[in-house]
């Protein structure tokens, strides 16, 4: 009998869906990237989500983030994608961590009972510990590189860090894990040039830099990427 995971089933087989709905994965950072990563591994039938973001919806994510909506500004956004992917799989497992992923916070999280780690954060001291801790716990991970001020979704890629060019988040990355001796971290990036905001935002990101512009359909497209990566790895199929 035909269910909400059979045209998934035709193309990747049931072994697959059943690996699928035995995963548990964790998604740091539920914003423009992260939230369609969680809405494809919902939809991809993935048992379990662990949702970790301190951001609350508002007003300015609604061009980009697919959890943003009028009707959820204000919402925490673990909340939000929880209400969300309950409502894509009623069967689904959403943990929700309302917390600022920083390496003071690390040891809050059991890494080893991951079977995949998605890091869709803003913060290079985030991203670098995220990176550390999978390394320890051997748990494959992908990391998101720079999306904002883009607008070109072709671009995107999936490489090693090692392998990445143009981008500062990357340069960044590469300098501070080779200095930690993390031997390798896939990630999605772009060599596009980042553009120039052609105007100031006025809102109050709570960042020290500048707020990144952003449209609709990059940061999304690298949030499917990192899902598509994610689900063929652990059911090992290829692509290529």
């Amino acid at each position: 009998m035909p269910n909400q995971f059979t045209r998934t089933e035709m193309l990747l087989g049931s072994e697959a869906v059943h690996k699928l709905k035995q995963c548990r994965i964790a998604v740091f950072g539920i914003g423009g990237v992260g939230g369609y990563t969680v809405e494809a591994l919902a939809r991809s039938g993935v048992g379990t989500l662990d949702l970790i973001d301190n951001d609350t919806v508002s007003l300015t994510n609604i061009n980009r983030q697919i959890i943003a909506l009028h009707s959820t500004v204000g919402m925490n956004k673990t909340e939000a994608a929880k209400k969300r992917l309950l409502d894509i799989n009623p069967n689904i497992k959403i943990n929700t961590y309302n917390t600022f992923f920083t390496p003071e916070n690390s040891g809050e999280f059991n890494f080893s009972q991951y079977d995949y780690i998605v890091d869709a954060i803003d913060t290079v001291s985030g991203k670098i510990e995220l990176a550390v801790q999978a390394d320890k716990a051997n748990v494959p991970i992908i990391s998101s590189m720079g999306a904002g001020n883009k607008l070109d979704p072709t671009r995107f890629e999936v490489s090693d860090i090692y392998k990445t060019s143009v981008c500062p988040l990357a340069r960044v990355m590469r300098r501070e894990l080779k200095k930690r001796n993390i031997r390798k971290l896939k990630v999605v990036y772009s060599k596009e040039e980042a553009l120039s905001p052609k105007c100031e935002s006025d809102e109050d990101s709570g960042m020290k830099r500048q707020t990144p512009a952003s449209i609709a359909y990059v940061p999304s497209v690298v949030g499917l990427i990192i899902a598509g990566e994610v689900i063929n790895d652990i059911t090992s199929q290829q692509t290529s």
